[in-house]
């Protein structure tokens, strides 16, 4: 501090006294200011279900097509010949979590053009276990969204009873483009 700083300090300081008996004064913590918690705009169109759920058993698995999607396309996904484009691991997150990460996935997937994704959802002991319930939201989910066109469980080095491929809808832009290379082949 100069010369100047500390007499105008000492100026300003000149009508303090101090206190007397500091132990008897309580210091309080200043306030938190509140976070004002600004609303995810993605998840505003978050359309995904969580009232009751029926408990899909561990024996049964997953899969579920469209109508009009040819048999050989789901069969050619329950056996992982489809290359994974994405994933998502739900393991071990609770369940509205779960639900905003798969429509979040699910937006970008499609925003992207990207056609088969991987998700992970974890194995459950029993029925009633988090990574079953999980597992039966995801059923239901999927099954809302336009975009998916089908989804099964994974082969076993992709996670078996634990995940499953989903595949997605073409984009306008991906029909536009195999339909240019079909009609060239045709000519």
């Amino acid at each position: 501090m100069n010369l100047d700083e500390k007499s105008l300090f000492l100026e300003a300081m000149e009508d303090v006294k101090p206190l007397k008996d500091c132990n008897s004064n309580q210091w309080l913590k200043p306030a938190k200011e509140k976070r004002v918690h600004k609303p995810d705009i993605e998840q505003l169109d978050n359309f995904l279900t969580t009232d009751f759920l029926e408990i899909i058993p561990l024996t049964t698995l997953l899969e579920f097509k469209r109508e009009g999607l040819q048999t050989g396309v789901l069969d050619k996904l329950r056996l992982g010949k489809y290359s994974q484009q994405a994933s998502l691991n739900l393991i071990r997150q609770p369940v509205e979590q779960c639900r905003q990460m798969l429509f979040s996935t699910i937006q970008q997937a499609k925003k992207e053009g990207l056609r088969n994704l991987l998700i992970v959802h974890g194995k459950g002991r029993e029925d009633k276990s988090h990574a079953n319930i999980v597992r039966s939201y995801l059923a239901r989910w999927l099954a809302e969204f336009d975009e998916v066109q089908a989804f099964c469980s994974a082969m076993p080095h992709h996670g078996g009873s634990g995940a499953c491929y989903v595949a997605l809808k073409k984009s306008d832009q991906a029909k536009v483009e195999n339909w240019e290379r079909h009609a060239k082949r045709s000519r």
